[in-house]
């Protein structure tokens, strides 16, 4: 009797081997160990099974392979044992050490880096024709470089300056390979361009609605944090709202603004941003730029810190980086120390407090700490002044009736071409002032000296 195999319902998912290379005096933020774990991690949201890894302590990449060559048989050797569809290593590869590398593994095994895995996740998770736009450009920029892979078999037949008809001091006619290469890159060229049109007009439809959320008065939120840290959890805490959840890296990727109620009947609009990571690809920062602008204009930072990892000051650094990297390091910012409730020993969580600014414990998940994080985000946004010296143009009418209705105005000087204006404002109001920092004014060049007239140049 023939017993009848039924149909898998769902497609195998592919085999992974991890390679991780550590430099002698190169410092990173997750050791090796740590940083493999989380590729792990972004193995698994991409649907890819690990299956082994390798590691290799090096002084510098090596100039064809990256790994060294003893290394590259040793890989392959464990490629082929474990029955690896793709090779995926631990930092981004240049074109020639992907190329050299599939040669040295075979054909049957492909060879990607960590950013290509972080390019699959975003186009997986990208759902807004924003979020598709920005990972499509990414992807392109990315594979520019290294489209002649997909065309080597083509490149032999392709003529060269040696031996060939018609060649001319050394360059050979164009054949058939190289043809279809400039071509294809020609087409992404082309729809780069078009992409980067799409995506302008996109920026310019989010600055109106920015605008448009500065003259509510309302102040802005923005969420920031280590992807996985909990931030869409604790938006839907906080605004009582349904924002998609997933216990995975970058299960979130377009941002997602909710009003939330403060103490003393204040309103803030919170806004979740996508998660950052440790070695983030440039390609996708500037292919956010428009998305993460919404993190630069806000007034107030919201960090938050997944207190349960094992290396949660090395995440909070990695996204310390990622704001300087984007101008964005010179908002106020509160942090919230996420998961508490994961702790072992929940006490502990005062003591670590002490490693973190403006800081408290919570979980978003079960509402632990909440209460107080309101009340500190309540006093950064209203309470909290900050001495400020600024040199405004009359043309900045709003900016200078904004210091004085909210500010507190300490000093002030009429120049020919602005106003000087030293004083204190919120601190959800820095970002706004900061382009128009000024050098302090004299002692003496006090208030009512500029009403009766003394006009001292700052």
């Amino acid at each position: 009797m023939t017993k009848k195999i039924p149909h898998p319902t769902t497609p195998r998912r592919e085999r992974a081997f991890l390679v991780g290379v550590e430099f002698y005096g190169k410092q990173q933020l997750l050791n090796l160990e740590d940083s493999l774990a989380e590729l792990t991690l972004l193995a698994d949201t991409a649907g890819v099974d690990v299956v082994g890894e390798l590691t290799q302590k090096l002084q510098r990449p090596h100039v064809v392979t990256y790994i060294g060559p003893g290394k590259v048989v040793e890989l392959k050797a464990l490629a082929e044992e474990t029955l690896a569809d793709v090779v995926i290593f631990d930092d981004e590869l240049s074109p020639r050490h992907q190329r050299e590398l599939e040669k040295a593994l075979g054909l049957t095994i492909r060879v990607i880096d960590r950013t290509a895995l972080i390019l699959d996740i975003f186009a997986q998770h990208a759902h807004t024709r924003e979020g598709m736009l920005q990972v499509e450009l990414a992807q392109y920029e990315y594979n520019l470089p290294r489209l002649t892979r997909a065309w080597t078999h083509l490149e032999r037949q392709a003529g060269g300056g040696g031996g060939r008809a018609g060649s001319t001091g050394g360059v050979g006619l164009r054949g058939p390979g190289e043809t279809q290469l400039e071509v294809d890159r020609r087409g992404i060229r082309n729809r780069i361009t078009h992409i980067k049109h799409e995506l302008e007009k996109v920026e310019a439809h989010r600055m109106r609605y920015r605008a448009q959320r500065k003259r509510s008065r309302i102040p802005i939120v923005a969420l920031v944090g280590y992807t996985n840290a909990g931030k869409s959890t604790l938006l839907n805490r906080l605004a009582k709202s349904e924002v998609y959840v997933a216990n995975q890296l970058f299960a979130t990727l377009d941002p997602t603004t909710r009003r939330v109620q403060l103490p003393g009947d204040d309103l803030a609009l919170v806004t979740d941003t996508v998660g950052f990571i440790q070695k983030l690809p440039t390609s996708l920062v500037a292919a956010f730029h428009a998305t993460l602008e919404e993190i630069a204009e806000a007034d107030l930072l919201l960090h938050i810190v997944d207190i349960s990892h094992p290396n949660a000051l090395g995440q909070f650094q990695a996204v310390q980086e990622t704001l300087a990297e984007i101008d964005a390091d010179h908002i106020p910012m509160v942090t919230a120390l996420n998961k508490a409730d994961r702790l072992n020993h929940p006490e502990n969580a005062r003591e670590i407090l002490e490693n973190f600014p403006k800081s408290v414990a919570i979980s978003a998940l079960t509402g632990i700490g909440i209460p107080g994080l309101l009340y500190l985000i309540h006093e950064e946004l209203f309470e909290a002044y900050t001495p400020v010296h600024v040199r405004l143009p009359y043309k900045e009418g709003a900016l200078i009736s904004l210091f004085h209705e909210l500010g507190l105005v300490e000093r002030v000087e009429h120049e020919r071409g602005g106003v000087v204006i030293q004083g204190r404002i919120p601190g959800r109001l820095l970002a706004q002032f900061s382009p128009w920092q000024a050098k302090p004014m004299p002692a003496e060049n006090t208030l009512e000296n500029v009403q009766e007239g003394g006009k001292e140049e700052v």
